[in-house]
């Protein structure tokens, strides 16, 4: 014997819609799902409004000797140190799109990204500083795409502990040549863990961890010198809020 289906209600505003009061949800269901949706909401209008999540959406590397995360915690120390320098900001690692959109936000700073590998699998708004030519993919081991002190201050994270000494003695100098006034360095250092196995086929090679007597030699050999005044700022300034790098940083002088 059939049973007749149970008493249906029609609820105003929802388009002629008809809900079985037989299948209402119990009070304690309704109030979780109630602070489920509350939770989304506030993630999707923190998201959209250029909070620090939308940020991360952009991240590609994920272990724990990328230097990305001390590159975006750094901004204003950087912006502190370098002042008008910060007009015409050029960013050159993985995860330039996130650095890219944070470098934007500040006042009076634009800024521009180039990305060393394959950005294939990034989300849409890495795509589309891409489509916009605001990021560029390009193989750093050769000259960039951009003309002779094109950029008031240059930022390189991560990607140089990638690169042999046989293609650092040409990558850095053309940085410098792309630099008008400074240039600053984050580089993973010797104590950092290497990278995943996953990581250094995508890369081509592990990273190579340097230490800073290495690098200090490394800039004497290709006539770079280190800007002394500008070091010391910012070591203040970070010692101000509080900030410690896990990450080493070198600032440099554009080639003159």
């Amino acid at each position: 014997m059939s049973r007749r289906p149970g008493p249906t209600r029609r609820f105003p505003g929802t388009g002629g819609g008809l809900f079985h009061s037989k299948s209402q949800t119990p009070p304690l269901l309704s109030i979780l799902l109630g602070l489920l949706g509350t939770i989304v909401v506030i993630g999707y209008v923190f998201k959209g409004s250029g909070g620090s999540a939308d940020h991360k959406t952009f991240s590609k590397i994920q272990s724990d000797f990328s230097c990305a995360h001390d590159v975006q915690a750094s901004i204003p120390i950087l912006k502190k140190t370098y002042g008008d320098s910060m007009h015409r900001v050029l960013h050159v690692g993985p995860d330039t799109c996130a650095i890219v959109s944070r470098l934007r936000e500040e006042k009076d700073t634009e800024a521009w990204g180039v990305e060393p590998y394959d950005v294939e699998e990034s989300d849409v708004a890495c795509r589309s500083l891409v489509r916009k030519g605001l990021v560029r993919v390009a193989d750093i081991k050769f000259p960039l795409p951009y003309r002779a002190k094109s950029f008031s201050l240059i930022i390189v994270s991560d990607s140089v502990d990638y690169l042999s000494p046989k293609y650092l003695n040409k990558t850095l100098p053309d940085l410098a040549r792309v630099s008008a006034q400074n240039l600053v360095i984050f580089t993973g250092k010797p104590s950092n863990s290497k990278a995943k196995p996953t990581q250094a086929s995508r890369f081509g090679r592990p990273a190579k961890m340097r230490s800073a007597s290495w690098w200090a030699r490394f800039f004497v050999q290709t006539s770079l010198e280190e800007n002394e005044k500008a070091a010391k700022k910012f070591e203040q300034a970070a010692a101000k809020s509080s900030y410690k790098p896990k990450c080493q940083i070198f600032h440099l002088n554009s080639y003159h």
